[in-house]
């Protein structure tokens, strides 16, 4: 007899359904086998399966069986068929009914002992069930709040095989998993630890973090050790605009994805700040491995992604970046699978100005020997450092600064995300009609029109400059929409002379003949 359950299979930060099909019969031959390109995690189930059925007071199948998981063409990966196979098992062995098998998406890896463990991908999962009009999903009770994000589907959570198996079989009544996401999103907004009402002095960077918020362009700083550059960074999410409803599913989806969510998750309601370290892989920083898994950049996906020390990080694994600054998606492709992971990220980059970090410091001397600081910098490639909308120096905070802690007039985080707000609503009014866009860097160059009209005296300034700076085309680009979101900060429908004086002055690093 032939017994049908389903599970999901997670294919980037999507899902696709699974059959899991059960067929037991009395043959000479004894043993169990699992096809359907199944990898070496889901050919063990069969050893896990066995002993959590026996322990749980089953009987162990008698029969020759075959269990088959399709579609066969795609590769099932991971421990969380466990759950589904083992009910499949009872059933084709009439241990439990069938009758509600196929009524549910049914994932978790088992224990020995029964118990279920909690899996990945638990909302992408949920959601795919959602849309395949299935009644419900069936999990492990660590995963159960994260699904029931999905309103308009039952979720369930179970702790061993045997609740599963009698709540299959009729005989017990699981207590619905419900979560209010929508009520705990409001209550956790912009809930930040940090806020830059504590950063003492540095006017002029959190001049420049505002206008970068306000526009999503990518920022470097550069500057002597304890200036404050990665202070300034981690605060950068507290003034960006919070995230929507759909923001925060495509982020949580992610986090999903990766196991990242704690066991009571909910959607989340912070945007992402990541800070990888400088030994990180290029694979860890982009995505994919063995079992593709989104990497730093994915997981920074509608946040910030922090690069501290820019130039101690390998160089190719800097310019693995290159092309999801540009197409906000990273696409990881190999020999029998190609897949997508959003990465629509703000870079934040910090490095020293030399190898001491005493380059230009007002009271310290550089002791790096000659060509060192040319050597330093070159580290990082022309085309990425094109790709940093702004350069910004950060000088030492001066000792009256750090001592007047009580000094009035600081602006909290607060305060300067309602401006950003005000410049974002702005942009959202004006790219409405670009699919994907919504903020001044995200704009293609084929979609300038009025917007981007600068007046004769800003075009004779940036003409000036490129000429003396030799800046490139993207160089341009960048200057141009910077002095964009100047003049939506400032409210103006036109960008004014001082708008692009503002912006040429924020590429510190092209000013500079040490590059």
């Amino acid at each position: 007899m032939v017994v049908k359950g389903y599970a999901s299979a997670l294919h980037g930060v999507n899902a696709i359904t699974i059959t899991v099909e059960a067929n037991a019969t009395n043959s000479a031959e004894l043993g169990t086998f699992i096809i359907g390109l199944p990898d070496v995690s889901v050919k063990e189930s069969l050893f896990r399966c066995d002993a959590a059925i026996r322990n749980c007071g089953y009987e162990p199948l008698r029969q020759k069986a075959v269990i088959n998981l399709a579609p066969a063409d795609i590769r099932k990966e991971g421990s969380a068929y466990d759950l589904p196979i083992a009910l499949c098992m009872l059933a084709s062995g009439f241990q439990i009914a069938q009758d509600h098998l196929s009524e549910y998406i049914i994932m978790g890896e088992l224990g020995l002992d029964g118990s279920v463990l909690p899996i990945k991908g638990a909302l992408p999962i949920a959601i795919q069930a959602m849309k395949d009009k299935f009644k419900g999903i069936i999990l492990p009770m660590s995963n159960a709040k994260e699904a029931a994000i999905v309103k308009d589907l039952e979720v369930f959570g179970v702790n061993n095989l045997r609740e599963a198996a009698e709540f299959i079989h009729g005989k017990r009544k699981l207590e619905r998993v419900v979560s209010d996401a929508r009520g705990d999103f409001q209550l956790a907004l912009n809930d930040y630890e940090v806020d830059f009402a504590d950063v003492q002095g540095q006017d002029n960077v959190k001049r420049a973090m505002e206008i970068a918020a306000a526009g999503g362009h990518n920022i470097l700083l550069f500057g002597p050790p304890g200036s404050g550059k990665t202070m300034l960074a981690k605060r950068l999410p507290t003034i960006m605009p919070a995230m929507n409803l759909y923001e925060a599913l495509e982020t949580t989806k992610i986090h999903s994805v990766a196991g990242r969510l704690g066991s009571h998750a909910s959607l989340m309601a912070v945007r992402p700040f990541r800070a990888p370290h400088h030994t990180v892989s290029d694979v860890a920083l982009v995505g994919g491995g063995t079992n593709p898994q989104p990497g730093e950049i994915s997981l920074a996906h509608n946040g910030v992604l922090f690069l501290d020390e820019m130039p101690e990080f390998k160089r190719s694994v800097l310019e693995v970046l290159r092309q999801p600054l540009e197409e906000r998606k990273i696409t990881i492709s190999r020999s029998r699978w190609s897949v997508d992971y959003p990465s629509n990220f703000m870079l934040v980059a910090s490095m020293n100005p030399c190898p001491c970090g005493y380059h230009n410091h007002p009271t310290k001397d550089c002791k790096c020997p000659p060509g060192s600081i040319s050597r330093y910098m070159s580290k990082i490639s022309g085309p990425l450092l094109d790709r940093m909308d702004i350069h910004l120096e950060v000088m030492p905070v001066s000792h009256d600064d750090l001592t007047n802690r009580n000094k009035t007039g600081k602006e909290t985080s607060e305060e300067i995300r309602s401006r950003v707000i005000k410049a974002r609503e702005i942009q959202l009014k004006r790219y409405e009609e670009l699919k994907g866009v919504h903020c001044n860097a995200m704009v293609a160059p084929n979609k300038y029109n009025h917007w981007f009209d600068l007046p004769a005296a800003g075009q004779l300034l940036l003409k000036s400059a490129m000429q003396k700076l030799n800046l490139s085309a993207r160089a341009y680009d960048k200057i141009v929409k910077l002095s964009r979101t100047i003049a939506d900060l400032a409210q103006s429908e036109d960008i004014k002379i001082e708008h692009v004086a503002e912006a040429i002055h924020f590429r510190s690093l092209d000013r500079e003949e040490r590059i």
